[in-house]
């Protein structure tokens, strides 16, 4: 990725696009995140209930959209250990100033999820 294809550390929300795991359909979502190289952090709050996590444990190939472009990427759960730590640690980095709320339980509880992405799809 060179420099002008890295997410703004600034932007609020990415877009995240899975499949759905039972209709096959496109399912979209808007969701916090933190940009680290190639890969981008999001905290599941549902943990591995939510529709979306569930929808990437079935299938990984997922679209993003940052910075108004769109990526092919590849989700994952992060299991416990130093890159679990490190995803909750950049995305409650990024948002516990800017929240007004307290977000220690939810670093703590939600699920860390990455996703590696792939070339731009669409400038």
């Amino acid at each position: 990725m060179t420099e002008a294809d890295e997410p703004a550390a600034g932007d609020e929300y990415c877009y995240l696009t899975t499949t759905g795991r039972r209709t096959g359909r496109p399912h979209r979502i808007e969701i916090w995140y933190a940009a680290d190289g190639d890969t981008l952090y999001l905290l599941s709050g549902g943990g591995r209930s939510s529709d979306w996590v569930r929808n990437l444990a079935v299938d990984p190939a997922v679209m993003v959209e940052v910075d108004d472009r769109t990526r092919v990427a590849r989700g994952r759960i992060v299991d416990d250990g130093d890159e679990a730590d490190r995803a909750r640690s950049l995305v409650f980095g990024k948002y516990a100033p800017r929240s007004g709320s307290d977000l220690t339980g939810w670093r703590e509880r939600a699920l860390p999820v990455a996703i590696d992405l792939g070339d731009p799809t669409v400038p």
